[in-house]
This record gives C-alpha cells, sequence and structure tokens, in this order.
C-alpha cells in the first residue's frame, strides 16, 4: 500500500512557478513510476507529466513541454512537478500517481495509487 500527499499549489500569477511535491508512504516508493495528472473544472482529468523508477526516463503532453519538469529523490520518498511560465489554462487540481508498473505512463489506468489533489490557480 502507498499513500499519497500532494503539496505546493496555490494561487500565481500568470507566468509564474510553483514546485508541487508528492511525499508517499511506503519502502517501495522508488520502484514505482510517478505521474501528475489535472483535472480542470468542467473537464476530465488528464495527463500532465510521469518519470520512471530511476528518474531516467520522463513523459510529458505537449502542453507541458519545455514549461514543465518532473524529478524525484527516492531517498525522501517526494516527486516534483517544476511548473515555470504558468498560464491560466494551466488551472486544474493537480494529482500524483504511482504506478507498479516502475516506468511511468500516459494512461490514468496504469495507477494503482492516487493522492488526493492539490488546488493550483493561475490569474491573468
Amino acid at each position: 500500500q502507498v499513500q499519497l500527499v500532494e503539496s505546493g499549489g496555490g494561487l500565481v500569477q500568470a507566468g509564474g512557478s510553483l514546485r508541487l511535491s508528492c511525499a508517499a508512504s511506503g519502502r517501495t516508493f522508488s520502484r514505482y513510476g510517478m505521474g501528475w495528472f489535472r483535472q480542470a473544472p468542467g473537464k476530465e482529468r488528464e495527463f500532465v507529466a510521469a518519470i520512471s523508477w530511476s528518474g531516467a526516463r520522463t513523459y510529458y503532453t505537449d502542453s507541458a513541454k519545455g514549461r514543465f519538469t518532473t524529478s524525484r529523490d527516492n531517498a525522501k520518498n517526494t516527486v516534483y512537478l517544476q511548473m515555470n511560465s504558468l498560464k491560466p489554462e494551466d488551472t486544474a487540481v493537480y494529482y500524483c500517481a504511482a504506478d507498479q508498473g516502475s516506468f511511468g505512463s500516459r494512461s490514468e489506468s496504469e495507477y494503482d495509487y492516487w493522492g488526493q489533489g492539490t488546488q493550483v490557480t493561475v490569474s491573468s
């Protein structure tokens, strides 16, 4: 069992930055691929970024490429999402998720555990 707790969300102006953190419980964190998803009001949850168990592989949705960076510190059981050049359309609840498949995935169905989410609001 893995429990995930996101933090770091908040209100920021367009062009600003935020760093989200996702702290995981459990000694097997380093075996999991990790993903970030987001859900805007009235929209379906969508993939944002993912990282493999070692951190060697990362994946991004097109809208995140060049602006967002995901990383992890397995010694701290934490995965991060650094978000720069934020836009109002990035406003959403951001979720982290853990994938027992180790490599991370763009597909929600591959993930086994989810955090409760953290709100990110970008004002214009």
